[in-house]
């Protein structure tokens, strides 16, 4: 069966000369469709660079990444764009809203650029699936945080993607206000059967996950099903 994301041997050095790092050293790993991961791992241990290369922001050395059996090695920068923009929801820790734009204008206006002619009624229905349906003409910075992040859910959610990764989504948050966000990502994967890879340094939210994988300075310390609370 084809997984949601195969990376097989993947390696990847980020920087110039002598700056330059090795961050990933030979990951390979399989996630199921529908399966929810946690990225777990001590700070620059390289979970980030993990997500961002299965999300096809950051292109490995060598090895190979494929999200629903395509390798995206061949795809140009404009058909990876094209692809991810389909296929791939991406909720950074930092919400990266445009302060100039209402909630509603936020999630729409992505889906306009990408030719959807439902744009705006797509985004209301996603805001209000997120608890948002009385914020729609609020701006960034009439928002709080959580509000806020619920908005970034809703914009990576319009696009109807199969897979769904989010990088340190609570990390701007406080706990009570992290764990709603990570009830609302759990639950919406489960209402679309999307893939969800969550990156978090808080081993409780990642326990909720169906696997936690640990990394360790690039390489996969651990894979397997999540510790008992």
């Amino acid at each position: 069966m084809v997984k949601a994301i195969e990376l097989h041997d993947v390696e990847l050095s980020l920087g110039r000369g002598a700056a330059r790092v090795h961050i990933l050293k030979g990951v390979s790993l399989a996630v199921e469709r529908g399966e929810a991961i946690g990225l777990v791992g001590p700070s620059g241990s390289g979970k980030s660079t993990l997500l961002m290369t299965m999300a096809g922001l950051e292109r490995p050395d060598s090895g190979t990444v494929r999200i629903d059996g395509e390798d995206l090695a061949p795809l140009d920068e404009d058909a990876l764009a094209r692809f991810r923009g389909r296929r791939i929801g991406i909720v950074f820790q930092s919400f990266h809203l445009l302060p100039t734009m209402t909630a509603l204008e936020n999630v729409a206006v992505p889906l306009e650029l990408a030719g959807a002619s439902d744009a705006f009624a797509r985004a209301r229905a996603e805001l209000e699936a997120v608890g948002l349906g009385a914020r729609l003409s609020h701006y960034p910075a009439q928002l709080s945080g959580g509000e806020q992040q619920r908005v970034a859910l809703a914009r990576a959610l319009a696009p109807d993607p199969a897979i769904l990764v989010a990088d340190e989504p609570t990390g701007n948050l406080d706990e009570a206000t992290g764990a709603q966000i990570v009830d609302l990502l759990l639950a919406m994967k489960r209402e679309r059967g999307a893939t969800l890879v969550l990156v978090t340094h808080d081993q409780s939210l990642a326990r909720r996950c169906d696997r936690t994988i640990a990394l360790r300075s690039g390489r996969i310390e651990r894979a397997g099903e999540p510790a008992l609370a």
